[in-house]
């Protein structure tokens, strides 16, 4: 990665040259729905499944957001979510719901009107009334857990972003049993600079809980 077809040609090194060849596969891609007549009854994504490397010649790749891919700071999973669905999504709307590629299992089973099997997708969440502008007074998600390169796992819930057993970006080095975590508000602070582990101890133990019983029931979704 990326194609000999634009190395080079960025100006912003691998990454930037990768970002052309995508911008190039996509317009391919929605000239192909165009040409079979089918873009009007297509639901279109354009996503990420990680946060980006850092980039080059000063090139602040991953914006404000803590961290890069593999980190469990938010760089590392904050990602572009794109959706087309001409007349179903009305365009230039955004939603503030909370969401993860896991809920696409979910939302597309909900999208063709199919039931997933008993205990399928056990960490996915249908995310069809956000995409469709109807979910405006209540949260479809409570909560979401994600995980660093080397393991290292956070729970968000609400404004509230737990890190356990690490103070560091959790990409070359694991959990250390037993060690302090991080504790962030995203609302106040959305750059991860202001760790409030040892402020908010109740909070810190409330989401520890959480998170070791969704790890040890092995589902984060009501089955």
């Amino acid at each position: 990665m990326p194609h000999d077809n634009f190395k080079g040609k960025s100006g912003a090194g691998p990454r930037g040259d990768q970002m052309l060849m995508a911008d190039y596969i996509l317009g391919k891609i929605m000239a192909k729905l165009d040409s079979l007549n089918i873009t009007d009854k297509t639901l279109l994504i354009f996503t990420s499944d990680n946060g980006p490397r850092e980039g080059v010649n000063g090139h602040k790749s991953a914006g404000k957001w803590r961290g890069y891919k593999g980190n469990i700071w938010e760089g590392g999973h904050r990602v572009p979510f794109i959706a087309r669905w001409p007349k179903k999504i009305k365009p230039g709307t955004t939603s503030s719901e909370t969401m993860g590629l896991m809920d696409m299992m979910a939302t597309f089973a909900a999208v063709v009107g199919a039931q997933l099997p008993r205990g399928a997708g056990e960490d996915s969440y249908n995310m069809l009334a956000a995409l469709l502008g109807k979910n405006k007074d209540a949260s479809i998600r409570n909560d979401i857990i994600h995980h660093s390169g080397a393991g290292v796992f956070a729970i968000r819930q609400g404004d509230w972003k737990l890190i356990e057993e690490t103070k560091g970006a959790g990409y070359h080095e694991g959990r250390k049993p037993g060690a302090p975590g991080q504790l962030y508000n995203l609302a106040e602070d959305p750059w991860e600079q202001n760790d409030l582990w040892e402020e908010q101890p109740e909070i810190v133990e409330k989401l520890t809980r959480l998170l070791n019983q969704y790890r040890n029931q092995g589902y984060s979704r009501s089955l």
